[in-house]
């Protein structure tokens, strides 16, 4: 047995070996292209700290920083049928669902929630955009009418995030429909005197545009937002026309009179506080009374795996950079 070889070098091997940066610490900015650490991105809420672009954000993460103290119920939706119409494209359509079930680790593209922001109970619904598109489908649709009943039966203003690519063709006319059911859910709420409030993000778009996400009785926007119904590229192979610069952003809809308010993500808890409690008939929130949200869960940071010593009497594997000799 040659020690040197089998043990000491080995040994000497491990405690010198290359270690690799891990891929979660950084993430590239969509819109400059700057290099964000990763605990800067949870400290701005998913925005850059270079030129402000709104990346995307979860609902989850979202309502954390909604909710005094992060804390909120979720509320419960009734599940639709699970593939109604068979349907199959390049992949089974239970497929694709178990698959953004697994890259998610959500149920559906909506979650829906009650709680209190600034002292102010409220019930609110968010898009999950990672989730096939944030795609409008039963599910969406019986998670708009069950945040419209919650929020009646308790008599508390519905806060509702949109972000969606429009309907869900897996689901054809039946996804179709959700765009009445929900206008009938708004409708709900404006017969029982309570606010419904939309916040647009990026994107906003086709049937969930054309219905309950332009129904707000305050049209709130995150700055540099697409909203649409059809997109711009649609559009101009139209027309055959150039459009306007920021044509269907969320400034562009602000001064053609679409919205009432683009608001910085940082700021819109304190937006909404403010809105709800004036359509409430309540008095002004105390600044500094108010509960703090919470702060994205922070998780540990991950460490580079690092090859253990060979045991003794094993011959180490070669480096990964290197062929293996036969």
């Amino acid at each position: 047995m040659n020690w040197i070889s089998n043990y000491v070098r080995p040994k000497i091997n491990s405690l010198f070996s290359r270690r690799e940066m891990p891929e979660n610490l950084w993430t590239k900015c969509e819109s400059c292209g700057t290099m964000l650490f990763h605990r800067e991105m949870a400290e701005s809420l998913n925005v850059c700290n270079n030129c402000g672009h709104h990346m995307g954000i979860t609902p989850r993460d979202r309502f954390l920083t909604l909710f005094d103290g992060g804390i909120f119920n979720e509320i419960e939706v009734p599940h639709p049928v699970a593939d109604p119409l068979q349907f199959r494209d390049q992949k089974r359509y239970p497929d694709r669902m178990r698959a953004a079930q697994k890259g998610t680790g959500e149920k559906e593209a909506m979650l829906v929630a009650e709680g209190e922001i600034g002292r102010t109970p409220v019930v609110a619904a968010a898009q999950d955009f990672s989730f096939m598109g944030g795609s409008m489908g039963m599910y969406v649709g019986n998670a708009i009418v069950a945040a419209a009943q919650r929020a009646t039966e308790l008599r508390r203003p519905l806060i509702l995030f949109s972000a969606a690519g429009g309907a869900r063709m897996q689901e054809g006319i039946l996804s179709l429909m959700q765009m009445p059911r929900s206008t009938v859910a708004v409708q709900m709420l404006k017969e029982a005197g309570l606010p419904y409030i939309v916040v647009l993000t990026h994107p906003t778009t086709g049937g969930v545009t054309a219905s309950y996400a332009m129904l707000g009785d305050i049209q709130i926007a995150e700055p540099g937002a697409l909203i649409c119904f059809a997109g711009p590229r649609v559009i101009e192979q139209t027309i055959r026309e150039k459009l306007p610069e920021g044509f269907q952003r969320a400034e562009y809809l602000l001064e053609h009179g679409m919205l009432d308010l683009v608001t910085p993500r940082g700021k819109m808890r304190d937006e909404l506080i403010t809105i709800t409690r004036m359509l409430m008939g309540l008095p002004p929130a105390v600044r500094g009374d108010l509960p703090p949200p919470a702060s994205f869960a922070q998780l540990p940071e991950p460490q580079p795996e690092v090859q253990p010593p060979a045991p003794h009497g094993a011959t180490p594997p070669p480096p990964e950079d290197e062929p293996q000799k036969t």
